[in-house]
């Protein structure tokens, strides 16, 4: 790990944006202790007095707040009203999807008060939905998993007898559930009676919800990442990783990681956000695929990576410092990228090494030797205690409330133009119905 970075004009405030409800978001901590640690004056909103982030002995101040995704007005006089408490203008960071989404589309409206990147307005919706993102992909030749979204069991059926188990499950726009859906953002399903129980759930609703994906087959080494800032100096700094170990297991978020070195990969992703013209924070995902030699995007991230603290360079720089640098005008020095490094997620990882292990992939002295020599964790920090101790009561206590609370159902609720246009796709057979994105909320 590179020196804290010296000679950097902190004057500029930042502020950690938000809008999903996880109060165990290690992305945000991550962003305060990165910033922080230099000397920048550090707010964030959090959805709750207790969130552990909300401790980090690196924030200058806090609000608490829980606005409604479907009313962005609200969220820009809410940002407004911080912007004038501040009395300066700030670096305004996104660290969920929801949040990059909101400020390309109406974020316009805020650039008196922040200063953050300007991607086209459509494409961080474009490129973090799941099934939408198929479409960029498939209009720039970019290699990525066969997807379809099914809207019945009959649907789900006909789609795994043609690409045959395991398939993937994703939910179509994770960010419209704002944290309150009770299913897996993305899943494994490995039998025709796991696909049909969660296929059953969209069809008792009439309303489609489901993405299913082709299962690429990985193995050790085959899940890679890339993380980068692209602002006015082009694409800078770049990285590569691997994901070790994720949760839920082989399918979710990395929970073990390690920064290697893949030139490949790190010039057809930046030649991607080049093509783009994305500019910003990435985050993206990636398998490769040994049936014909290619990585295949599984997923774009237009905002912070919760696991971007595994890439900070030789230079001391990682791409939220890089991020501040480049937006208040300041040069971004360059680095050597750290080879080796290893990060872990210390309340997931056990949990996903347990699925792993179920599946006969880890055992206990093997999970127990990758845990040798990590360079940093998600929430412990000798500098800063209070978040970890919180973290671990929030865990305690989720796990209190599954065991006793009776799982709510989940009713999927579509827009009403997607509405209409499937009604009118019923009558004529139409099948594209499928290319609809969906809300989903929670029934009781």
């Amino acid at each position: 790990m590179g020196p804290e970075p010296e000679g950097i004009d902190t004057a500029t405030p930042a502020v950690v944006f938000k809008l999903d409800p996880n109060v165990l978001h290690h992305g945000g901590l991550g962003l305060i202790r990165s910033l922080g640690r230099v000397g920048v004056p550090v707010y964030a909103v959090h959805e709750d007095p207790m969130a552990p982030a909300a401790h980090s002995r690196y924030l200058r101040g806090r609000w608490w707040w829980r606005p409604e995704l479907a009313d962005p007005e609200r969220i820009n006089l809410g940002l407004a009203a911080l912007a004038e408490r501040l009395g300066r203008p700030a670096v305004l960071f996104p660290t969920d999807d929801a949040a990059a989404i909101h400020l390309a589309e109406h974020g316009a409206a805020l650039r008196h008060w922040f200063r953050f990147p300007d991607p086209s307005p459509e494409l961080p919706r474009e490129i973090a939905g799941k099934f939408t993102l198929q479409d960029v992909c498939r209009d720039l030749g970019v290699p990525t998993p066969r997807a379809e979204l099914v809207r019945t069991r009959a649907e789900a059926a006909e789609f795994a007898a043609e690409t045959g188990f395991p398939l993937v499950a994703k939910l179509a726009t994770p960010w419209t559930s704002g944290g309150r859906a009770k299913v897996r953002s993305t899943s494994i399903l490995r039998s025709r009676a796991e696909l049909l129980e969660i296929a059953e759930v969209c069809e008792s609703q009439d309303a489609g919800l489901l993405m299913l994906q082709e299962y690429v087959p990985g193995g050790s080494g085959n899940d890679w990442f890339f993380h980068a800032y692209r602002g006015s100096a082009g694409c800078r700094p770049a990285f590569t990783g691997v994901k070790l170990r994720s949760y839920p297991a082989h399918a979710g978020l990395t929970t073990l990681g390690r920064c290697a070195s893949n030139t490949v990969l790190r010039a057809q992703a930046s030649e991607l956000l080049r093509r783009l013209d994305f500019r910003g924070i990435a985050d993206l995902d990636f398998r490769f695929d040994s049936r014909d030699g290619t990585y295949r995007l599984l997923d774009f991230n237009p905002r912070l990576g919760a696991q971007f603290r595994l890439f900070r360079d030789s230079a001391g720089m990682d791409v939220a410092l890089a991020a501040y640098l480049d937006l208040t005008g300041q040069p971004v020095p360059e680095g050597i990228p750290p080879v080796g490094r290893r990060f872990l997620v210390e309340n997931y990882d056990p949990i996903g090494a347990l699925g792993y292990w179920r599946r006969g992939d880890l055992g206990l002295l093997g999970w127990a030797r990758s845990l040798w020599g990590v360079d940093e964790m998600a929430w412990f920090a000798r500098d800063d205690l209070a978040p970890f101790a919180l973290m671990c009561g929030w865990m305690g206590r989720r796990a209190l409330t599954r065991r006793l609370a009776p799982r709510p159902s989940v009713q999927v609720v579509e827009p009403p133009r997607f509405r209409a246009r499937a009604e009118r796709d019923a009558r004529t057979g139409n099948r594209q119905r499928r290319r609809s994105p969906y809300a989903v909320k929670e029934g009781h």
